[in-house]
């Protein structure tokens, strides 16, 4: 850390732009963040591809949460509405691509919105970094949930009479949560190549899917099921609020555009491979979440059936329907488990990085100790084990109450969704002037558009999904995310004004930058 603070001072020496360093000064190459280079390069563009295909995860995401997506008008609305969030997820993930490739960083939004933002740039950025490390923290417990609920619903597949209690869950929850960190502590070098098993089996675990889903049901749902018969159980009487507060469950499988950019310094040429690899992410994601709920909703005979369910991870009563037979279930859920097991490495990955990111700029108690990398295990070894004691905590939350525990998880889609907007409206209102363009730039006026319709749609939706999810509203059925996200702005206000003294905000590194590490960009 000493010498990390000396090369420091020594860039801030030779810097005559306050917005620009170059590290002239220094025999320690530096990246794109304006830190030196301390974790090795090791994801090749599959793997990181990988990383983005795993952790988007977007069919099964939206498989595991199709009973409650199915009240906001039945299977029609759940098809149309995935297209219509999807359609506007491209876009923002489009404005955060470009801003990757200008400053490829593993801070990703703390660190554009502390650039875009300019004089603003410092306490921009620190919420945009607060608000995006909150949100990975709670979908990697969102993520663990579901991997512990799958294994359970595989059990219960098998034993009509088992009764699943929340226990269970927890039992599940806390095996997979440390032993997925184990393997991110402590076998760095094994997890590109994971990644890349990942891409492998959300694509050929899709398609397998798709053919049984197609091929085994004795009675097929009928076209107007699938396609025109909307259905509104929401206790919302107006239809268009209902399909608009649908597309929630459709963010929640598409809206990770950000996941990737936190590893931009261990990708060779992230300025390109990162943009890339988005691209992937959404071409893929859409393709096969759109292709995998047209095959589920074709093979459901029995909605009532399914929406009473006594499964906690709904796809097993589905799949039960589709298949006839316990082991056929199995296998699905098997195919569906696997794939989100990768993701939970990629969430790791991605909550740890910007934990670390914002110790390394003094932005987080003890940061003398996160924004260390181990030296033998080359990651910042202490940033993960803090997501994983974090994500216990929260296990112990949903052990006393679920309510409780969904709360934080339900907050994940507003928390990212303004540390997006921190980003991307800065650089829109500056003129998207603060930064030299990377190797993907959007040109002239579609610039513009896509990042004004991308801030336009985050801030609208934003309010949307802070709504009730149906009516009459329960204290067990309630929308916490407005509580969430506001009680932990005003916390991380708080600890501004606690740190803002010792806070150093990231640096602008011009892609010409002299001693810029090597792939740096």
């Amino acid at each position: 850390m000493a010498d990390f603070l000396d090369d420091k001072t020594a860039l801030e020496q030779k810097d005559h732009d306050p917005e620009t360093t170059t590290d002239a000064a220094t025999h320690n190459p530096i990246n794109a963040s304006g830190h030196r280079q301390e974790l090795d390069r090791n994801f090749s563009f599959l793997a990181i591809g990988g990383l983005a295909v795993t952790s988007g995860n977007v069919w099964v995401a939206l498989g595991g949460s199709v009973t409650v997506a199915i009240y906001n008008g039945g299977p029609p609305g759940v098809l149309y509405e995935f297209i219509v969030v999807s359609f506007f997820y491209w876009l923002v993930a489009a404005s955060i691509a470009e801003l990757a490739s200008a400053m490829p960083s593993s801070g990703g939004v703390y660190h554009w919105a502390s650039i875009t933002a300019g004089k603003y740039g410092r306490v921009c950025g620190w919420f945009a970094g607060w608000w995006n490390f909150l949100a990975w923290v709670f979908a990697n417990a969102a993520t663990t949930e579901i991997i512990g609920a799958q294994a359970v619903s595989m059990y219960a597949a098998f034993h009509p009479a088992f009764v699943t209690q929340r226990w269970h869950i927890f039992v599940a929850y806390m095996i997979v949560n440390w032993l997925v960190c184990f393997c991110v502590l402590f076998a760095n070098w094994i997890l590109p190549l994971l990644e890349q098993g990942g891409a492998f089996l959300i694509i050929a675990g899709v398609l397998i899917t798709i053919v049984v889903c197609a091929a085994m049901p004795p009675v097929h749902a009928t076209n107007a099921f699938v396609w025109s018969e909307w259905t509104n159980t929401t206790g919302y009487s107006s239809n268009g609020f209902v399909f608009l507060l649908g597309m929630l469950n459709g963010a929640y499988g598409v809206g990770t555009p950000d996941v990737v950019t936190h590893l931009a310094e261990e990708i060779p040429k992230p300025s390109k491979n990162i943009p890339k690899a988005i691209l992937a992410q959404f071409i893929i994601g859409f393709v096969t979440g759109l292709t995998y709920l047209i095959s589920i909703f074709y093979s459901i005979s029995d909605l009532n059936k399914i929406l009473d369910s006594t499964f906690l991870f709904p796809l097993a009563s589905i799949y039960q329907q589709a298949t006839g037979s316990a082991g056929g279930t199995l296998g699905l859920l098997i195919i569906a488990i696997l794939p989100n097991i990768i993701a939970l490495l990629g969430c790791y990955l991605t909550a740890s990085r910007v934990f670390w990111t914002l110790a390394r700029d003094n932005a987080t108690p003890y940061a003398g100790i996160f924004s260390q990398v181990s030296r033998k295990h080359r990651n910042p070894f202490n940033a993960i084990l803090l997501c994983a004691v974090i994500s216990t905590i929260l296990a112990c939350i949903y052990l006393g109450s679920q309510a409780a525990f969904n709360a934080f998880i339900d907050s994940f889609v507003v928390l990212s969704s303004i540390s997006y907007l921190a980003a991307i409206l800065p650089h829109l209102l500056s003129r998207r002037s603060k930064v030299a363009p990377g190797w993907f730039w959007m040109k002239g006026p579609m610039g513009f558009v896509v990042n004004a319709i991308s801030c336009l749609y985050i801030i609208v939706f934003v309010v949307i999904f802070c709504f009730p999810f149906s009516m009459p509203v329960s204290a067990a059925t309630m929308n916490y995310s407005s509580l969430l996200t506001g009680g932990a702005t005003i916390f991380v206000a708080l600890f501004w004004f606690w740190r803002q003294k010792d806070y150093e905000g990231p640096k602008y590194v011009a892609p010409d930058a002299e001693m810029l590490a090597v792939d740096a960009m």
